[in-house]
């Protein structure tokens, strides 16, 4: 069903990517929000991998702009904002898909140090609170809007890795105050957690610690109960489709699993 999203602004945070072999989340769901209609202002850290998913846009006959922010940075998130309503006028979607865990330095409670940690979370907490913090005067004022953060079901498992988990259980609790706090402002704001995905930002830093791509993949492969398989950027895409169209219109403060059930009783 086409146009889903049909004539809506959309900001999709991290929709670059980690240079790898398949497609990440953010692009992915980039491309999917075009295709299904909206306009998209694809930003990330790296210009040049902004520019490579507005192109992969275009291409297939979307409109979409790239910018360049960092979400640590407050004038950023402000200028980001600002950005997608000088172009059209309006922000319907905001899809927050920054997170960063083993490319940081991640570790366990006790090995995990004092400036990693801070860093941890501004990337993957601050980040999604400013960017929401500076889109939503503007979704009250057009009245409404959809925000989807993207946490992890390592928010719900014993994940090894303390920054990467912390962050990801007050994504929920953030969402849900958006959810809460806003509803009587037609703005609704829902969690993505993604499972076991074949994702560069997943894959690559995993494959230079083991120096066995195939090895990691197979691994992570044998824990998904559905199919033996991990999913892909385009799994995050769709079930983030359906969040930011109207056919979720009354779906507000909800924690989307996409993760092969493996995650069934948690």
């Amino acid at each position: 069903m086409a146009g889903r999203v049909d004539g809506k602004a959309a900001v999709v945070m991290g929709g670059g990517q980690t240079p790898g072999e398949t497609i990440g989340n953010g692009r992915a769901t980039a491309e999917v929000l075009a295709r299904e209609g909206a306009s998209v202002l694809v930003v990330d850290r790296e210009m040049d991998r902004a520019e490579e998913t507005v192109r992969a846009i275009k291409e297939a006959g979307g409109t979409a702009e790239a910018f360049a922010a960092d979400v640590r940075s407050e004038e950023d998130m402000r200028r980001t904002v600002a950005i997608c309503i000088e172009r059209w006028g309006r922000i319907d979607i905001l899809h927050n898909n920054v997170g960063m865990s083993l490319a940081l330095g991640d570790a366990s409670a006790t090995d995990l140090d004092v400036e990693t940690w801070d860093r941890i979370f501004e990337v993957n907490l601050r980040g999604m609170w400013l960017a929401c913090k500076w889109a939503i005067p503007e979704m009250q004022r057009q009245g409404g809007g959809s925000i989807v953060n993207v946490s992890s079901m390592a928010a719900r498992s014993n994940y090894p890795y303390v920054g990467y988990k912390t962050t990801k259980v007050g994504v929920v609790g953030l969402t849900e105050h958006i959810a809460g706090q806003y509803a009587k402002d037609n703005i609704r704001a829902n969690v993505i957690l993604p499972g076991l995905m074949n994702t560069p930002m997943a894959i690559e830093p995993r494959a230079q610690l083991t120096g066995d791509r195939q090895q990691v993949i197979e691994e992570r492969n044998a824990r998904v109960p559905l199919g033996k398989k991990m999913g892909s950027g385009w799994d995050i895409a769709y079930a983030a489709l359906y969040l930011h169209s109207d056919e979720a219109g009354f779906v507000s403060g909800v924690s989307l699993p996409v993760d092969g059930a493996a995650g069934v009783g948690r």
